[in-house]
């Protein structure tokens, strides 16, 4: 069962990669035909620059999730990889769990700034007057997305190690560093 819940996280994050990949050139190819109708004197589109800060801001929430899976994040190792198996899982849950905590507290914090645009209908400050609750809507939920990852990726691990699986513990927290690459 822990397997399949990893594998659900793991595969609903690969899809979330896919939609995030497709917004990024198709943000690009707005952008780029933006760019050449200005040039060529046909005017603009307009909203580019808009639209592409909204759409870094959901790729930045929602791709941190993407990365903690593929367990892509930089972490420094230089003590780790000298420790015996022990403590390499006691580091690796550490940073996990301060991980998790984190993220749930920016989170957390996010709501407040979603909840105000709600609250007073806000809209963007441009040609656009984009209704401000879909970006940052987009923005919160991929805060939330990571929290639920890294806590369902923290209680797989510990359950892991519970089960005495340190293999597959260190194949879901664990960190691939230079030496073994």
């Amino acid at each position: 069962m822990i397997d399949n819940l990893q594998g659900a996280v793991i595969r609903a994050n690969r899809a979330v990669a896919l939609l995030l990949g497709v917004g990024l050139v198709l943000t690009v190819l707005f952008i780029l035909t933006d760019v050449i109708l200005r040039k060529s004197g046909a005017g603009s589109l307009g909203g580019s620059d808009e639209i592409s800060g909204y759409v870094m801001a959901a790729v930045a929430s929602w791709g941190m999730a993407c990365a903690m899976v593929e367990r892509a994040h930089v972490r420094i190792d230089v003590i780790r990889h000298k420790l015996a198996q022990p403590g390499r899982i006691a580091m690796d849950l550490f940073a996990m769990i301060v991980t998790n905590a984190t993220i749930i507290l920016i989170a957390w914090h996010c709501w407040p700034v979603l909840q105000k645009t709600l609250e007073r209908g806000s809209r963007a400050n441009t040609p656009l007057e984009t209704p401000l609750w879909i970006p940052q809507g987009i923005w919160f939920s991929g805060w939330v997305w990571f929290a639920l990852c890294a806590t369902a990726l923290t209680l797989i691990g510990i359950a892991h190690l519970r089960a005495q699986r340190s293999d597959a513990f260190d194949a879901t927290l664990g960190i691939g560093s230079e030496l073994e690459e």
